[in-house]
């Protein structure tokens, strides 16, 4: 129906109207025509995101057996993780920054095979990638997955700088043709997903969506967005980044992990090696 950029703006037209506006600020738009597949479906792209893995070691990741922490990265965290990049990668956006960081350190805690197919998944929004771009207000699911492929092996025992560059050349991949070619995939296939998600993880980035921002009249929200991440009918598999503030009143990204309870301590462990 939506997504999290969807979500928000329903979310900000309903205060707007609480709060004595005869109509919102930004006018939803339907036009579900545009994302529609095309008339002889073309898929121009290896959707490695929807491919089913040849992996034999699975970890077993069942709601009874998950732990959540959620875990706070504000300037000083930030600045610890980039030193571990190269002096070309130290300018790159914090999502890829934090996000290959996580990869691998999830990725050490799950112990997976030095073979075996490790992915990275991330929801990309794709309103402005059309030409002519989405109109304004257009609030239906505009997400294309980008998706990040590497060997166990190669992401545990390769340098920070070569997980981070494979999230940076799935995230360019993404274009119009590249979300053109995923609604054709989907039309061809059918709307299914890889049946094997056990060595996928999955952020999903609403730190910038305004979630946080939204005022019913009583003041912003302390906090706006899920209150779990992986604990849902894929567990371990999905995690979120979120706008927060600390105790100290600093503003950050907080992020929703949920393992079993020993990864869940390895990565804990890991995480922290990295912000000594």
């Amino acid at each position: 129906m939506t997504d999290g950029p969807g979500f928000a703006q329903f979310l900000s037209a309903s205060d707007e109207i609480t709060r004595g506006a005869s109509t919102p600020s930004t006018l939803p738009v339907w036009q579900r025509e545009l994302l529609f597949a095309r008339d002889t479906p073309c898929v121009t792209f290896d959707h490695h995101e929807y491919n089913d893995f040849t992996n034999t070691k699975y970890p077993i990741m069942t709601l009874d057996t998950m732990h959540q922490k959620s875990f706070f990265f504000g300037s000083t965290e930030l600045s610890a993780i980039r030193r571990f990049f190269p002096e070309t990668l130290k300018h790159c956006s914090t999502f890829d920054m934090l996000s290959a960081s996580l990869w691998r350190c999830r990725t050490i805690a799950l112990d997976p095979n030095l073979e075996d197919e490790i992915r990275f998944m991330f929801p990309v929004n794709a309103r402005t990638m059309f030409n002519p771009p989405l109109l304004v207000g257009y609030y239906g699911n505009c997400l294309a997955t980008a998706c990040a492929i590497s060997t166990a092996r190669d992401l545990l025992h390769e340098p920070l700088g070569y997980a981070i560059e494979l999230v940076r050349k799935a995230k360019a991949l993404v274009s119009e043709e590249y979300v053109r070619s995923t609604i054709d995939l989907m039309a061809i296939r059918g709307r299914r997903f890889t049946s094997t998600f056990a060595w996928t993880f999955t952020i999903s980035n609403l730190s910038r969506v305004g979630l946080n921002e939204v005022d019913f009249g009583w003041g912003k929200a302390a906090y706006g967005g899920p209150a779990t991440g992986g604990l849902d009918f894929l567990p371990g598999v999905l995690s979120y980044y979120m706008s927060s503030t600390n105790k100290k009143g600093e503003s950050g990204i907080m992020v929703l992990i949920s393992l079993p309870s020993g990864p869940m301590e390895k990565f804990v462990k890991e995480l922290n090696n990295m912000l000594m």
